[in-house]
């Protein structure tokens, strides 16, 4: 729910082909304009979208109170301006969000596409990368990026905070914090700053995210809502709510105009606290003092709040406000009304709104289906699921693996067992996977069963899709067969269980003292086991070391 922090700036600089970087207050910023170009590719079409143009305008009049306007405005304009450039090049994003099903890599695509004859620019480029990684594409953008860089195609800070962030998620934090350190200082500026720190954040990696916030502070860079924004959601996922209300405390002293966003979690904070007239305070200030921050999203959170305190006719009061608010050409909008319709029972504004995105939009896309999906499963509507099912089979023209997990899960959760698995199939006819989410749920579904062999089958052949450490069984999944095999007092399906762990780096050191408990409750013993944790670098406790004198004893 939560935006994160270099998206709120990135798209303003992509969408006016520049910078966008703050200095001292957040009523005073500066357009710095990009300079030069160093792309060997045709230059940016100098022919503005019209949204292009109205967002021009909107800056020169009055920039910083667009900045202002939060989280979600900043999203929807970039949306939009995607949306329209993709219009005019729709190929290549569909070959390039295509690659999930059918394989290959970005570089590729994009060379062929480009071999073809095709003209190909930063702008559509980058838009690419943004629908992809709004859609958790986060390797084919970043593959896309690192294609631009090898065409010397120029980067702004933008740029960089969006790199940042897309390393961070395929390669690890420690990849981000290189790239960043690797940044020179020109580089270093609010977006690539506030890029790094969004990483920390959604790590959760509170020192490291209070250090670097204070080095912004030291720069100015944390003088807008943007930084505080940030460490606030850590304090959220942290569970420490009540540290959020003094952030806003804190800006308010500054001068810093809390934005959408900020009122947003400022509520959820209150209500974390289970001090809903604190949420609704906030709510009042909110239409008091900044009228022109308050939309659908502000309502969408409310009504949130008023879902999980129980408070339903509150709930459809604030769903109302949300339709008022909303634009009809907002799928999120749409989105958030059928989830939180369906979080209160109500199936028939579920199919209301469903009917309305339809018919607002020419084209129902993925996104939309998954959420139909999951609030028509969430009603236990097992009827409207399989229509709508059935539906999205028939029109799809981009396969996405989410929904078939979607519907497997739904399947077997119903008990219908066949269903899940022609679902599986069909998703295996329609890309080249890997489906390791949708075996890990036959797994679990078969382990919950007790049907040990079935589920060994499903993890096997998980197991032989992993390449590069893409998946492992969750902890619980491990547990729960490695438990099963000592009540069966079965060592061997224990040691053929541990066998497949390794394969793929699993086994570890809870593994290990489970696989011992099997060998000491069916009174084996291993003459092997102690070299064998040796070479597998187990790191031993007290209770290891005990059960290891058991089964192997010196």
């Amino acid at each position: 729910m939560f935006q994160n922090f270099f998206t709120q700036i990135g798209h303003y600089g992509l969408l006016q082909n520049g910078v966008l970087r703050w200095r001292g207050s957040a009523k005073r910023c500066v357009l710095l304009r990009k300079q030069t170009s160093c792309s060997p590719l045709p230059t940016l079409n100098p022919n503005k979208s019209p949204i292009e143009e109205r967002l021009g305008k909107m800056m020169a009049k009055n920039p910083c109170r667009l900045i202002s306007a939060g989280v979600l405005l900043a999203r929807r304009f970039c949306t939009a301006a995607a949306a329209s450039r993709s219009v005019r090049h729709p190929r290549l994003y569909r070959r390039l969000s295509a690659l999930g099903a059918t394989g290959g890599s970005a570089a590729d695509t994009l060379n062929e596409y480009v071999n073809e004859g095709k003209v190909v620019t930063k702008l559509e480029l980058t838009a690419c990368i943004k629908e992809l990684r709004k859609y958790h594409k986060f390797q084919h953008a970043l593959e896309i990026m690192e294609w631009m860089e090898n065409k010397k195609i120029f980067f702004n800070h933008a740029d960089y905070a969006l790199r940042l962030d897309l390393l961070s998620k395929t390669k690890g934090l420690a990849a981000a914090e290189d790239c960043f350190n690797n940044l020179s200082l020109s580089a270093r500026t609010l977006e690539t700053y506030g890029s790094l720190l969004n990483c920390y954040c959604k790590e959760n990696m509170e020192e490291k995210a209070l250090a670097l916030f204070d080095e912004m502070d030291d720069l100015d860079f944390a003088s807008t809502s943007l930084a505080f924004n940030s460490i606030m959601s850590l304090f959220m996922r942290l569970g420490k709510p009540e540290k959020v209300p003094p952030l806003v405390d804190e800006m308010k002293k500054r001068s810093i105009s809390p934005d959408t966003f900020t009122y947003n979690i400022w509520m959820q904070s209150y209500a974390r606290l289970n001090d809903i007239d604190g949420a609704e305070r906030v709510m009042e200030e909110l239409k008091r003092e900044n009228e022109d921050k308050l939309n659908w999203t502000t309502y969408s959170n409310l009504a949130v709040i008023y879902v999980k305190a129980r408070l339903f006719e509150k709930v459809k009061l604030a769903l109302k406000k949300l339709e008022d608010e909303m634009d009809s050409h907002d799928r999120e909008a749409y989105h958030f009304l059928i989830s939180l319709y369906a979080g209160i029972n109500n199936l028939n504004e579920v199919n209301r709104v469903w009917d309305s995105l339809k018919s607002a939009f020419p084209k129902t896309t993925n996104m939309s289906y998954l959420k139909m999906f999951q609030a028509l499963i969430t009603l236990n509507d097992l009827n409207g699921f399989q229509i709508c099912f059935e539906e999205w089979k028939s029109s799809c023209s981009s396969f996405d693996v989410r929904l078939a997990n979607c519907a497997i899960r739904a399947f077997l959760g119903w008990g219908m067992i066949k269903d899940a698995e022609l679902t599986l199939h069909w998703a295996g006819k329609r890309s080249s996977g890997p489906f390791f989410t949708a075996l890990d749920t036959f797994m679990a579904h078969y382990l919950k069963e007790r049907k040990i062999d079935t589920a060994l089958k499903y993890m096997e052949e998980a197991a032989s899709e992993v390449k590069n450490n893409e998946w492992q069984p969750a902890a619980e999944r491990v547990t729960a067969f490695l438990k099963y095999f000592e009540e069966e007092k079965d060592v061997e399906g224990a040691e053929k269980f541990a066998k497949i762990l390794k394969n793929f780096g699993g086994l570890d050191s809870n593994a290990y003292q489970l696989l011992l408990q099997t060998y000491v409750t069916a009174g084996r013993t291993a003459p092997e086991m102690r070299k064998r944790m040796r070479e597998d670098d187990i790191q031993m406790d007290s209770e290891l070391e005990d059960l290891l004198q058991i089964v192997c004893p010196e």
